[in-house]
């Protein structure tokens, strides 16, 4: 029978978060979206922890970001699968009122250099680690950032928030126009570093708090970086001051209306990436936070990216302790899984429920 664990209970929801007992280890169990049959530190995680990680994150509550509403349901369930990183379990949570799918409670902004350790693969993307997939990516990448900027002149000037290593801001330089100003943003010490040792100029801190100088930003680029910043409208305001009037905003994130995230959205989805996303958006939840900060959207679809289902496989492997091999078999660097899905996502695509989301916005 399932039982409240340890007095955890979202009465507002009618829904209560509990295990079966009973049970060595703790196993999930979701029924449909009403019922998460898991909860945060129940027992010490079975994942592998990095050296000196058993302790628990500081973690803080917080309310929908789109609608500032604190009524929300707890949909999925699950851990740092990816880089094990703490002992705690982390809880998505859907908004009753405008369906963001949001992390809370989430770690403090203190820990952010604990949830992006070292391994982190945005500050290091390289042909080296990833391979084959790393080229073709790039190939992809490439023509999706040249039709953002199909529209740019001689010397416009260009910004990527979020900018990791550099991986985008070096294909714009080496397949774009070579007057285009490429600059970067980052709060991330690492990140910042990465990409000035590829001789672009970066400005450290959050989008929000940013001034750049030197006249207006004609593209500004999110590449799934948005689902990572604890104040997304602020990141967005932010934004559009630096933009010269009529000047774009392309955002890629995660959709969390795909079907991927139907399939596997009770705890393994990719997108969760727990505990690294903290606000996931569908089609409707972008609009509305698009408007709310006074963009107008110009264009807003989905794209095919296998990552999601890849990962969704892999953490449900890593959960059920399969072995090393056949977890390895899903990764960013491996070109068969990969390939596998893109195929499968491509069909999605064609009915608009590709895995990922792509929003151009403008300032007016």
């Amino acid at each position: 029978m399932l039982t409240p664990a340890r007095g955890l209970e979202y009465p507002q929801a009618r829904v209560f978060v509990g295990v079966w007992e009973p049970v060595v280890p703790t196993k999930p169990v979701v029924k449909g979206r009403e019922r998460v049959a898991a909860v945060r530190d129940l027992a010490a995680p079975k994942t592998r922890l990095l050296p000196g990680q058993g302790e628990q994150l500081s973690l803080e509550h917080v309310a929908c970001c789109v609608c500032g509403q604190d009524d929300a349901v707890p949909i999925a369930v699950g851990e740092d699968f990816e880089y094990h990183t703490s002992a705690d379990t982390f809880l998505a949570m859907r908004c009753r009122a405008c369906d963001l799918i949001y992390l809370s409670p989430r770690p403090a902004l203190s820990e952010f250099g604990r949830i992006y350790p070292p391994t982190y693969h945005a500050f290091d993307f390289s042909a080296k680690r990833f391979g084959l997939a790393f080229w073709v990516r790039r190939r992809l990448e490439a023509s999706r950032l040249l039709w953002a900027c199909r529209h740019l002149r001689a010397g416009s000037r260009i910004v990527d928030v979020g900018c990791g290593d550099g991986f985008h801001l070096d294909i714009l330089r080496e397949f774009g126009e070579p007057s285009w100003k490429l600059e970067g943003i980052d709060a991330d010490e690492r990140a910042a570093s990465a990409t000035e040792r590829r001789g672009f100029r970066v400005h450290r801190g959050f989008a929000e708090e940013t001034a750049l100088d030197g006249g207006g930003v004609d593209v500004a680029f999110l590449i799934q970086t948005i689902e990572h910043v604890s104040d997304p409208p602020g990141v967005l305001r932010g934004i559009h001051a630096m933009l010269r009037p009529g000047g774009r905003l392309v955002i890629v994130t995660d959709n969390s209306d795909s079907v991927d995230q139907w399939i596997f959205g009770g705890r393994h989805w990719g997108g969760y990436h727990f505990p690294r996303h903290w606000n996931l958006f569908n089609p409707r939840t972008l609009r509305k936070l698009s408007n709310k900060t006074g963009f107008r959207v110009r264009s807003l679809g989905t794209l095919v990216s296998p990552v999601n289902w890849v990962y969704s496989i892999r953490n449900l492997l890593e959960d059920y302790s399969a072995p090393r091999w056949l977890v390895e078999q899903f990764s960013l660097s491996s070109a068969p899984s990969l390939a596998a899905f893109t195929a499968l996502d491509v069909i999605l695509q064609a009915s608009g429920r590709g895995a990922l989301m792509r929003a151009v916005l403008e300032r007016s």
